[in-house]
Parts: structure tokens; sequence; C-alpha cells
């Protein structure tokens, strides 16, 4: 459509109503998932599909398609919705396209093969809404994910976006803005968990020339991709949200204020849509100068980062933008007062930036009535792992481990029993299964050793080595510190190597209480978080699985069956029929046997890469312990 700089609250209003009389209720649409996720399951060659078949059959001016951001379903993708019923297709197929315009589209059939089926009851699910992953989450955030094109700024405003910014610009001031934020509650959801109020009045009193405020949009935290998929399916909220962050820092000011998304440049989408926000959001008047005809002046650059966890933390970040390398500096100065290039600076991540429209629109009351006493609000968690539903889940805070796991994650896959879940991404706590009930917020997960951080929540099934995940974890963290401090560099190798011994059956009975005090040391002298936290995937499974420890010392044996030096691959000669699967397979030729009859494994030739385990469809392999011997006396196990 035709468009012109929006220069007042009437103009705005005015355009978004045209733009929803435009939309037809009733009208058929095919919402294809277009997040990263969905991407890598060929969503694109689908929705050309989609868009062929509808042409081939006249049908292109009678249904929509719209191309969407991440749904957060993404181990079922391609995900498709056809609306206005709101039917839930996954992991849909080029073959499928046309059965689907067929039967659905034109005579209104559910094709059942296409459902979801929970893995629990066995039942198929027709709408998206009834889908247990959904159905029990409280989306917020992400409600709009599915509802519009990421790369359009009409969708945007036509589902009330950029109301919160007139709003904030022409009927509030800055002081009653941070206001409003300080009584919502907000906290910083990159992991700290800073009141964002706090924060932004901080850097408003403070003085300078210039002040910044910057998006991290860099999401250290490999496991987790929960701001990626906001950045990419909906980055006009998170431009709203740093326009009403500058506002409310800055005041009236024409001169003096720059922001700036700083997001990984591994992240194509998230800066391409982005980006485009950034245009059409200056086009329309939404951003640059004279925003929306109030006087205020605020432009937006992106800038790339190269992908280093420790740039996650805030004065490292800020090195980073300023061309140098990404260490984080002394905290006695806040960089509120003295931040980027020496000026006052505001630094939130995606996440707690796009929360803030809502609250300006809804009011904070409405926002404090989310959540538990210190954490109000939703809050997005990437649940992967040994668990039947992954993808993104937003829940309110203080909802429980076991509700986010089994109501909404549908349990552990293969009737397994769960055994633990890391919350808070590679620095947070391993919590055991006697702590499903306790509720998740900042608080509580601080008080059993663990943390909120990025949102990570990784499950973990009864076939999970606890001294191997410590272990994976500080191998990725030790190669991610800055190195420059010692406490972090020195420490995190050194427990490093101990564990490392540990799952090669060499470990010594003081190992434990050298851990233990490394990991102390290394927490509490550490120069930023990512040393400070380091140590929690030690601390937390020594608190909690310190059994397993002891095995691997005492008993040179490793309880899951993970650890390499510690197992052997044996094959049941009552369960083997010989079918000569497992020698197929076998790297090593490891595997001897006549066909039909019971074959052995030579423990010198196998290499235990576990593909004869995979393949056995008897289950005649089994893993079990290379060589345990007894515990000592309780005596013998203290550390001298």
């Amino acid at each position: 459509m035709n468009q012109e700089r929006i220069s007042s609250p009437e103009g705005l209003a005015l355009l978004r109503q045209q733009l929803q009389s435009r939309r037809t209720a009733d009208k058929p649409c095919i919402t294809v998932c277009s997040g990263t996720g969905c991407q890598a399951y060929g969503c694109q060659a689908v929705t050309a599909a989609f868009r062929e078949e509808l042409e081939k059959r006249d049908l292109s001016d009678q249904v929509d398609i719209l191309t969407t951001g991440c749904h957060g379903f993404c181990e079922r993708g391609p995900v498709v919705v056809l609306q206005p019923q709101g039917i839930f297709y996954e992991r849909m197929k080029l073959k499928d396209v046309a059965e689907v315009v067929e039967e659905t589209i034109a005579k209104g059939e559910v094709i059942d093969r296409l459902l979801y089926q929970d893995p629990r009851t066995g039942e198929k699910i027709v709408h998206e809404r009834d889908v247990p992953f959904y159905k029990l989450q409280q989306r917020e955030i992400l409600s709009m994910n599915g509802m519009i094109d990421p790369t359009s700024i009409e969708d945007y405003i036509a589902v009330d976006g950029y109301s919160a910014l007139v709003k904030a610009l022409h009927e509030m001031t800055p002081d009653e803005i941070v206001d409003a934020i300080k009584q919502s509650g907000l906290r910083g959801r990159g992991g700290a968990g800073f009141p964002t109020g706090r924060k932004w009045e901080g850097c408003r009193r403070a003085e300078g020339e210039i002040k910044y405020v910057i998006c991290n949009a860099d999401e250290g935290d490999p496991g987790a991709y929960m701001d990626r998929s906001v950045m990419e399916g909906n980055p006009h909220s998170v431009i709203e949200g740093m326009i009403i962050a500058a506002y409310a820092i800055g005041g009236h000011r024409r001169h003096g204020l720059e922001g700036y998304i700083y997001v990984r440049n591994e992240y194509p989408l998230a800066v391409k849509n982005a980006g485009l926000a950034l245009e059409t959001a200056r086009s329309y008047g939404l951003l640059g100068e004279d925003i929306a005809g109030s006087g205020f002046n605020f432009d937006i650059q992106i800038r790339r980062g190269g992908g280093a966890f420790v740039c996650g933390e805030s004065s490292a970040l800020m090195q980073s933008l300023q061309g140098n390398v990404g260490e984080p500096q002394a905290k006695y100065v806040r960089s509120v007062e003295k931040g980027l290039w020496n000026q006052p600076t505001t630094l939130n991540n995606v996440e707690t930036l796009a929360n803030v429209p809502l609250i300006i629109r809804r009011g904070w009351e409405w926002y404090a009535g989310i959540g538990t006493e210190g954490s109000k609000g939703t809050k997005i968690f990437s649940l992967v792992g040994k668990i039947n539903n992954t993808g993104l889940v937003e829940v309110p805070m203080g909802v429980t481990l076991r509700e986010i796991i089994f109501d909404i994650g549908g349990g552990i896959p293969d009737s397994k029993e769960f055994k633990a879940v890391q919350t808070g991404g590679p620095s947070g706590g391993c919590l055991p299964e006697n702590m499903l009930d306790l509720p998740v917020d900042f608080d509580e997960l601080a008080k059993v050793g663990s943390m909120m951080g990025s949102g990570g929540m990784i499950v973990m099934d009864e076939g999970t080595c606890m001294v191997d995940i410590a272990r994976y974890f500080l191998d990725f963290l030790k190669e991610e510190s800055c190195g420059k401090c010692v406490p972090c560099r020195e420490g995190i190798a050194r427990s490093l190597e101990i564990l490392n011994r540990i799952c090669q059956g060499k470990g010594r009975p003081e190992d434990i209480d050298l851990l233990e005090e490394l990991s102390e040391t290394v927490q509490g002298f550490s120069l930023c978080a990512l040393g400070q936290t380091a140590p929690n995937p030690v601390l937390s499974t020594l608190k909690y699985f310190r059994h397993e420890y002891e095995a691997h010392i005492f008993e040179e044996r490793c309880p899951a069956g993970v650890c390499k030096a510690l197992i052997e691959y044996w094959i049941d000669p009552e369960l083997c029929t010989g079918c000569g699967a497992c020698t197929r397979v076998c790297p090593q030729e490891a595997i001897t046997g006549e066909k039909k009859t019971p074959h052995t494994v030579t423990r010198s030739e196998c290499i235990k890469c576990g593909a004869c385990y995979d393949v056995c469809r008897f289950e005649a392999i089994t893993i079990r312990s290379a060589g345990v011997k007894a515990a000592p006396a309780v005596e013998a196990v203290e550390a001298p």
C-alpha cells in the first residue's frame, strides 16, 4: 500500500484501521512457520509448493499464504496452521501439499496422519490451541510470532504494533515511563535479573554528551534460541521497546541518543529481518527524526558480533562494539554512568525489550499480576534434551519444573526415567528429580545452585552421566573464557583436567575436595559473570549426584554407562540370534561369530562407538562396567 510518514497518534490509528479493514476474518489462510528451525526442515520449499498448488487450482485470490516467525514447536517442523480454524499440521512434506489443498482447504476434511499425536495418550489433536505444548503456555511475547509476517510492518501495526510507542511519546513523561517499568517488576532477561526500571533510572540521571541504548541479541548460550526467534519473528517489538527506552533515559532531548542492536553474524535471518524492520520503521516515521510527530529523535544501527560467549557480558559486549577485543571490564564503574565510549549506556537483551511495549500498552498493573513476588511476567525457555516436545516455551514466572517438563514438554521419551535438568545454559546448575516441584523464578533457582540465565533448559534421562555433563560444559566454558583473569582462566582449566581424569577412570580420592575448592575460588574471584557462574555445573552435580563421582573414582564404574574408559560392550548369548547386523556396522571388525549362532566382542579391538548397540533389534548387546572394584571403607574415601 502507498504509505506516508506517521506524524501523529491519529495518523497511526487511521493506518491501523485501514489495515484491519482489509483483513477478512473468515478468509482461509495457510500460515507456514519460517523460523530458522523450520527452514532447516524445508519450509521454504513447502511454502513455494503451496503457492504453486493454489495457482494451479485458481485459488490464489481466495486463500492467503502467510510466512511467519518461529511457532516454537521446532522439533515438529515444518509447522503449518490453517486459519481461521486453527488446524495444526506437523512435519509437512512436499508430497503433503496437494493433499492439504484438496482435502482440507477445498473440502474441509482433516488429514489424520498430519496431526500431532500426544506421546502419552496417543490422542490425535486437531487444533493448535489444544496441543498441550501450546495450551499450557502463556504466550505474551511469542503470541505474535504465528500471526504476522516478520518482514511486514503493516502486519505489526495491524495488531496494535507501535501503539505503546505513540502512547509513551505523546501521553507520558520519561519519569512516568521509568516509574511504570519499575512498578511492573520487570527484571532483565539476559541472566542477571537486574531490575530494568532501576537501570533506566540510573541512566536517566547520569550526565553525558550522548546516551546509548543497546539491545544484546548476541545470545551467547548455544543451547538456547529465544532471543534469536523473537528477533527473527517479531523484530518490531524489540525496536519499539528500544525507542521507548531511549525516550525514558534521554527525555525530550532532540540530540544525543543513539541505539545499537548487537547480533551474532551467525544469525543471518535475524540480521536480515531486523535490518528490514529498521528501514521500514524509518520510512513510516517511527524511527529517526521527529518520531510519530513527537519531536523526539532516535535511530538504531545493527552491529554484528563474532559469536563469543563472553560478549553476552555487558562490558565485553561494549568493548566489542568499540572495535576492541571482547573482554570484561572492572565492575566498580557502572555502565549506566560510563558505558559505551565512556558515556551513559542502557543495555537490555531482546526479551527484556520485547516486554516493554506490552507493559506500556496494557499497564504495569497487568504485568505485575503475572508471576511471583520477586519475579514478574512471563519467561521464554528453550526446552531441549531428552524430552518428547522440544522447542520454545513461554510460561509465567513461578510455574514448576514438573509442569514445564512433563505437562508442556510431554515427559521423557522411550519410557525412560527423568534424571536431571540444567537451567540457565552452560553455566547453569543441574537439578535432580526431587526438585521437580521447584517454582521457576530468579530467586528460587539461585537458592538451589542454579540460575535463570538466558533461559536454556536441558532435560536429561537415566542414560546421562552427571560427571560427564559437568566435564562437557566446563570444556565449553574453558574455550569461551577470554583468559583475562587468572581465577577463570586457570581455575576452569584445572577443574577440567580433574574431570577428564575422573571420566577416564583415573580419579583420585582427593579429587572431589579439590574440585569443590577450585570451584569456590573461581566463583568468588573471577572478574565477570562467566567465571563467577562457570562452576555451577560442577558444584551442583557434586551436591546432588556425588555418588556418581564416588563410583567413578572408588569403583572405576560409570553408573550411566557413558564414560568409554569405564564400560565395555557385551553380547548376551541367550538373546543373540546371529543375525549379523552388528558385524556389518562394526568399523573395527571387533565382532565375530557364525551366522545364526551367538556372536562375541573382542575387547581389545572394540573402540566403544556404540554402532552395534544401536542396530541390535533383540536387545542382546548391553553396556556394562569394564572392571568394577570394591568401594573402600568410609575412612579411605575421605581425602587426606
